[in-house]
């Protein structure tokens, strides 16, 4: 491979919070152990080097005053969308904000009143979770479906949106935690019934890029032209380029009447203005070279994914999980296992991370018995992870 994506990245104590903060209370590694980060949604890769360049050279430039949004960012955007959607995105429907869940925290006081009922589907993304619970809303729960692979209830998404009177729904695209890649007549069946009952979408799109290449990531706004105008889209290069630390999401808001409240929303506080190096990182990795390194970033996943997949189906009874087609992510149901073994799930977790497995509670998504694990590492440690719960855990 052209980039590297087996170094073992020294993150501890340089602040990774992956490493240095253990993701379960009330237990300690065991000091023969070393900490394996498979918690905190991000990736242990050296990061594309054009974006460190764009920022070193940013630095070496001796003034960090006020600035203007540079063309160039827009143009990046533009690039981008173009190249991995196939999208035409005008400047216009651009915009910068401090993370998704600041978009989603302004869409909510823009368009939904405090107490107002918010459509999720379950498991869900524990951010939303807590924004919706900060802002006073009240959240209604159509729960995936869970056969083969994760679906949506249709019937019940719809007879929710009557019960409730529901005119604003969160839509995960991919889906975090599940790592489902939804097809385009899945969104667009979801998307009419938004339509028939008058319902705003706010569509997290984070994980556009990282999908298993027998998979295409949709933009939904582009299953119809209701759907480009009833939709907020959240859209950013932390997950892709594992940039989360420095902070800086963008919208896509094609609608005006949208896009102008968002925007005052989102002026309010005067706090979503843009961190200039978060700027050029974004710069630095929207670009041809950016488009080569996130190839081999998803197969280096894809890899990762398969060997785990494998793994837990030869090894781990009573374990169930579902092939994930998009994210770095899984998500396992221990039901069978707990059920079948004198362990609680409070047990099991502390288990993994006593012997430096640093695994994530599933539950607080919404969902029971369940652990989520994060793949996005070099291989040789997803490999050692896995080895320690089969020798220690399982």
């Amino acid at each position: 491979m052209k980039y590297d994506f087996t170094t073992l990245l020294n993150r501890q104590g340089h602040d990774a919070l992956a490493l240095d903060v253990l993701p379960i209370k009330d237990v300690e590694v065991d000091p023969n152990f070393s900490r394996i980060p498979m918690w905190v949604a991000d990736m242990n890769y050296p990061v594309f080097e054009n974006i460190q360049r764009h920022m070193i050279n940013r630095i070496n430039e001796p003034h960090f005053g006020y600035f203007e949004m540079p063309e160039d960012y827009y143009k990046a955007i533009q690039f981008w969308q173009k190249e991995t959607h196939g999208i035409d995105v005008e400047k216009e429907a651009i915009g910068y904000e401090n993370g998704v869940l600041g978009i989603l925290s302004s869409a909510l006081e823009a368009f939904t009143s405090s107490g107002e009922a918010i459509l999720v589907q379950s498991p869900c993304y524990i951010g939303f979770i807590h924004t919706l619970n900060n802002l006073g809303r009240k959240i209604i729960d159509s729960p995936l479906i869970k056969e083969n692979n994760w679906s949506l209830d249709y019937e019940d998404i719809e007879k929710k949106i009557i019960k409730h009177n529901i005119h604003f729904a969160l839509f995960c695209s991919p889906h975090n935690p599940t790592g489902r890649v939804w097809k385009k007549e899945e969104i667009q069946k979801f998307m009419d019934i938004c339509k028939k009952h008058d319902v705003l979408v706010f569509s997290d799109e984070i994980w556009s890029d990282l999908v298993r290449k027998e998979n295409t990531h949709i933009p939904t706004q582009f299953v119809s032209e209701d759907a480009k105008k009833r939709t907020i889209a959240a859209y950013a290069p932390s997950k892709t380029f594992n940039l989360a630390g420095l902070v800086g999401s963008y919208h896509i808001v094609y609608d005006k009447y949208l896009r102008d409240r968002l925007n005052k929303q989102a002026s309010l506080s005067h706090y979503n203005s843009p961190n200039i190096l978060s700027i050029h990182a974004l710069m630095g990795a929207y670009c041809k070279d950016g488009l080569d390194w996130v190839s081999e970033l998803n197969e280096v996943i894809a890899n990762n994914v398969d060997f785990a997949i494998d793994f837990i189906h030869t090894h781990f009874k009573g374990i169930e999980v579902i092939k994930p087609e998009g994210t770095y992510m899984l998500y396992l149901d221990c039901t069978k296992y707990l059920d079948t073994h004198d362990i609680t799930m409070d047990e099991l977790l502390k288990k993994g991370v006593r012997y430096g497995v640093c695994w994530q509670d599933g539950r607080p998504f919404m969902n029971p018995n369940t652990i989520r694990m994060n793949l996005a590492l070099p291989t040789s440690l997803v490999e050692e992870a896995f080895s320690r719960l089969k020798e220690f855990v399982f």
